[in-house]
């Protein structure tokens, strides 16, 4: 019998490869497509489950046990992450179908967004550190398919400078891998926190952990490694942005968290200050960089750079209460990012354009539209009761009780600066003078929309309902803050 903690990677896999199969047939690249995204939710809400009745599951591949045989572990913080991954993969194919236009779709976009989905699943339940490695280079992979969609010239520029930082960044991996196997002689996660926990803290470890930042900082966007970041997320398509936006850095982020838990922790004066650092600095460019744009697309990826910051800021710090708070806002992240880059893919359907100054007037004509984009950005900003609220709450508690003061101000005033970035699009597109603009089908904008308001309703519920969730969230940073549950699991034998 399959282990549930398999399914979630195999049956994005199995359908994206089905799928190519079928090319030329764009109702089942649809059909299909749907399908292997709602499976994979379903998987996931059942494994999801199993873990919080049962705790971590740990499945070992081949005739090895760990840490000798390669291990994927699924505990709360990892089967949160492939949830919500398969949630948004789901709701952006299904807003594809009628934004894309059936060239893109046919250019394989629905098999590589399941082979992405796949790499992503893999990279947050692998055991393994070199085969995290491996699916990284899976859902990247997919990725330079998708953010060349189309061949258009500045996609084309972008995407070249988007793969030569991977593989860049590819390398640098493999050999911090190298290094950190000469220290140990392991690639387990589990067995690596045991042994350098035995070994205390040396340079040469502390050099490896500020390595793996480098690596995972490039993904995730973090200060000063973010420069590829907004130029090559505002090339592609905007279902595909969506997809990178809410997904692609919080595979970084992921990284991060789980080595600075669980493996490099017997140095934590230079390796978690040396990250506080650079989350502070994040945020700040981030901010400017928000600020600076009147550019729709632009104003909402440099407010990925932000949350970027906040999220780290917390793990950073170090405790129980933050890491918790970063987990939340780490999820209500992904929710609101993808809602917001729909409902600007919509903004652009409508008029056209991109530029703030070129748009006006537009709530009179789709107040739907204009005030979910509001309450979508109160959300953002973490106005409570909404989604953001819990969680940049609970990073600043976790921040000031770890003497983190001048820091946590920073966090709590970037909550301005990401509400008078984003608002600015409401003033500006909506609430402005009206300008003109050759309106759209309204059935086309009504199927559009369909899905931007579930992913609405859901995000919106996240917030409004936290106290029920909130269990699972406590389960993930005691999980991450307590590195032996972890190391049980994996160590103690397969569950």
């Amino acid at each position: 019998m399959i282990n549930l903690v398999v399914l979630p990677i195999i049956v994005p896999l199995f359908i994206g490869t089905v799928l190519l199969l079928f090319r030329k047939s764009l109702l089942a690249q649809r059909a299909l497509g749907l399908f292997g995204a709602a499976a994979t939710l379903v998987v996931s809400l059942i494994l999801l489950a199993k873990v919080a009745t049962d705790g971590i599951q740990v499945v070992t591949l081949g005739s090895w046990a760990a840490p000798y045989g390669i291990s994927l572990v699924s505990d709360m913080l990892s089967i949160l992450l492939v949830t919500t991954a398969s949630l948004l993969t789901l709701l952006v194919l299904w807003y594809s179908v009628y934004s894309l236009g059936e060239k893109r779709e046919l250019s394989f976009f629905y098999p590589a967004t399941l082979f992405m989905l796949t790499g992503i699943n893999g990279a947050f339940t692998t055991g393994d550190i070199f085969n995290l490695f491996v699916f990284f280079e899976v859902f990247l992979m997919a990725s330079y398919v998708l953010i060349a969609l189309g061949g258009e010239r500045i996609q084309l520029r972008e995407s070249m400078k988007y793969i030569i930082v991977n593989v860049v960044a590819a390398a640098l991996f493999v050999i911090t891998i190298g290094y950190l196997y000469s220290i140990t002689g392991t690639l387990n996660m589990a067995d690596l926190a045991v042994k350098l926990g035995d070994i205390g803290s040396m340079g040469v470890i502390s050099t490896v952990a500020i390595m793996f930042l480098v690596v995972f900082g490039i993904k995730a966007g973090i200060f000063p490694l973010y420069f590829w970041l907004p130029g090559s997320y505002y090339a592609p398509p905007l279902p595909v942005l969506a997809l990178f936006g809410a997904l692609l850095t919080k595979v970084g982020i992921y990284s991060i968290t789980r080595v600075y838990t669980l493996i490099f922790t017997t140095d934590v004066v230079f390796t978690h200050d040396m990250l506080m650092m650079l989350a502070i600095a994040t945020i700040l460019f981030g901010s400017i960089g928000a600020l600076a744009y009147m550019d729709v697309k632009k104003i909402i990826i440099y407010n990925i750079v932000i949350a970027v910051g906040v999220i780290l800021f917390g793990v950073a710090t170090f405790n129980e209460v933050a890491v918790t708070g970063s987990v939340l806002y780490l999820i209500h992240d992904m929710l609101v990012k993808a809602l917001l880059f729909l409902m600007i893919g919509v903004l652009i359907f409508i008029t056209g354009k991109t530029n703030l100054r070129e748009m006006g007037g537009l709530i009179r004509h789709y107040p739907v539209l204009g005030w979910t984009y509001l309450v979508a950005v109160f959300a953002l900003a973490g106005i409570p009761p909404l989604s953001g609220f819990a969680g940049k709450i609970l990073i600043l508690q976790g921040g000031l009780e770890g003497g983190f003061n001048w820091q946590s101000i920073v966090v709590a005033l970037s909550t301005m600066v990401v509400l008078l970035s984003a608002i600015r699009i409401f003033i500006y597109a909506f609430w402005g003078t009206e300008k003109s603009f050759n309106s759209p089908p309204r059935a086309s904008y009504v199927k559009r929309m369909v899905p931007v308001v579930i992913l609405f309703a859901l995000t919106m519920g996240y917030g409004v309902f936290i106290e029920v969730l909130m269990p699972l969230f406590q389960a993930a940073g005691t999980q991450l803050m307590d590195s032996s549950i972890y190391i049980d699991a994996v160590l103690g034998g397969e569950k």
